[in-house]
């Protein structure tokens, strides 16, 4: 159809009225910007929540905070963050850009894709609810621990229940883009010509409905044990609270990739456009990436080093874990391999895809770190691993997913951003992200153990150092909001055909495979 044929088919119908086009879109543009604003939102809710935790943790005693409420901040911060903010801006730019990508004309699944998003401010506005209930909102830590957990109150279903609303909302949103890139490909795109966005989120799409399920589990053996009497998790009654731990990150390993796989896709895009090159082993990529996410599923022990596993199993675990580095390598190689000689400029989404490389690599890096056993027991709980995974959400998936809006919003707009804001923001969120996680590195080999309120005297300098870096990263993150209400509201110059200078037509070409005639050098720029 062309788009004159287009805009007839609609006239026909008329589009629903006002607010009822949102409610009842089955568009899967319309749907991607809901998701991206809902994202947006609940990035602003949790960290109001990481705001108050930096804001307690200051300067030693107590402040703003009783350990009860402090405890229910860094646990509701994990729940909005992951499942409110990372995996829904993911599902957006899915949204958007698969059917554009593939040379489809929607989802497979339109009407299921609006039910999938509207599930989530359901979900959410449970689990907020919970904040105004008899003894507050959960308070056990995301990985909602029993018998920690088992001990809450009138929070306890609304948790569970809207755990389980995530995670049909992920799920159908997971078989709905499998489906359309198995389904709706263009003639000639075979799966080794698909952009590597498209091949990351297909592999992140099985970690969804292979993970998803698993934490249905676990959290729906919490509720009978709380309500019907079961004793999975109760030493007393032959069960144990250890198998709760393996259940859950059986599916939390897999998750923390299916919250970076997306982000690798879009920095994959990126990057060959501002470096005006193809991606360098493009074939290598999509190996690495199903490499890691099969690996994903055999490494969950790593997390539980402390429950006394026996030797082998430690040894397995270790092993494992440290295999991931090396795919994770490849595809570190492979992005600096593609800038290599490259004739690079660095707009806004280029920015934020070379920090992404360095930082998340930082994060790789303790994570290595992590995994060796012995070590592990010293780095366990304590701030070293905040550190650490946040290096890997914050500066790898949050960037990832910044990078991919400055990227992207021209297109979806048809407004060109702010680019002087943009670097502002950049160069705003890079500074103070580093002053507010790195020295928590510090803390966490000094001694320092995290999901505690209160701390000796002796970190007192870092912690400081830390909340300082916190609440400018907070405030950096308004100036995001500004250019992307400008650019939504229609303020700011048209974007043209061709958004970036001299990547004309890159952005189909570089991310697959170039076609034979092409690309013997980098092109010289103007």
């Amino acid at each position: 159809m062309t788009d004159a044929s287009v805009h007839h088919h609609h006239d026909d119908h008329g589009p629903a009225p006002g607010l009822l086009r949102w409610v009842f879109t089955t568009n899967h543009k319309d749907i991607g910007t809901l998701y991206m604003l809902f994202a947006l939102l609940m990035f602003f809710v949790g960290g109001a929540m990481a705001m108050m935790i930096r804001w307690e943790l200051f300067e030693p005693g107590l402040q703003v905070l009783d350990p009860h409420k402090f405890n229910q901040m860094t646990t509701m911060h994990a729940l909005v963050m992951i499942f409110g903010a990372v995996m829904p801006a993911f599902v957006g730019f899915a949204n958007w850009q698969v059917p554009l990508m593939i040379g489809a004309p929607d989802m497979a699944l339109p009407r299921m894709n609006n039910w999938s998003f509207w599930i989530l401010p359901f979900a959410f506005a449970m689990l907020l609810s919970t904040f105004f209930m008899e003894g507050g909102a959960p308070a056990a830590g995301w990985t909602i621990y029993p018998p920690l957990v088992l001990q809450g109150g009138d929070h306890f279903p609304y948790l569970i229940f809207s755990i389980h609303l995530m995670g049909i909302s992920s799920v159908m949103g997971a078989i709905n883009i499998i489906v359309t890139i198995f389904n709706m490909r263009a003639p000639g795109m075979t799966l080794l010509k698909m952009p590597l966005f498209i091949w990351t989120w297909l592999i992140t799409a099985y970690l969804l409905v292979a993970a998803m399920p698993v934490l249905a589990g676990a959290v729906t053996m919490l509720l009978t044990d709380k309500y019907f009497g079961t004793t999975f998790f109760s030493a007393a009654g032959g069960g144990d609270p250890v198998m709760y731990q393996h259940i859950f990150w059986f599916f939390g390993h897999p998750e923390v990739y299916i919250m970076i796989l997306p982000g690798f896709g879009i920095v994959s895009q990126i990057i060959p456009t501002f470096a005006r090159k193809p991606l360098f082993g493009y074939e290598s990529m999509v190996y690495a990436t199903a490499s890691i996410a099969f690996l994903s599923f055999i490494v969950w022990a790593h997390h539980m080093f402390t429950v006394g596993m026996p030797l082998t199993g430690e040894l397995f675990f270790m092993y494992t874990t440290m295999l991931i580095a090396v795919p994770t390598g490849v595809k570190v190689f492979n992005w600096v391999a593609t800038m290599w000689k490259g004739a690079m400029t660095f707009e806004t989404p280029m920015l934020f895809a070379l920090a992404f490389v360095i930082l998340f690599t930082i994060g790789g890096l303790s994570g290595l770190m992590l995994a060796i056993t012995p070590v592990d027991f010293q780095y366990h709980d304590t701030y070293f691993v905040v550190a650490h995974f946040h290096y890997v959400l914050v500066t790898g998936a949050i960037f990832a997913i910044m990078a991919g809006v400055y990227y992207w919003l021209p297109k979806w707009s048809g407004r060109m951003y702010d680019e002087r804001l943009g670097k502002l923001h950049f160069w705003c969120s890079t500074i103070f992200v580093n002053v507010l996680f790195f020295p928590q590195h510090f803390l966490g080999l000094a001694g320092m153990p995290r999901r505690i309120p209160d701390y000796a005297l002796q970190f007192t300098d870092w912690n400081m150092v830390s909340s300082i870096g916190g609440f400018a990263f907070g405030l950096s993150q308004l100036i995001f909001v500004f250019i992307v209400l400008k650019c939504i509201t229609g303020d700011g110059e048209r974007a043209g055909d061709e958004v970036w200078e001299g990547a004309e037509g890159l952005e189909w070409t570089l991310s697959s495979p170039p076609p034979y005639h092409s690309f013997t050098e980098a092109p010289q720029v103007k």
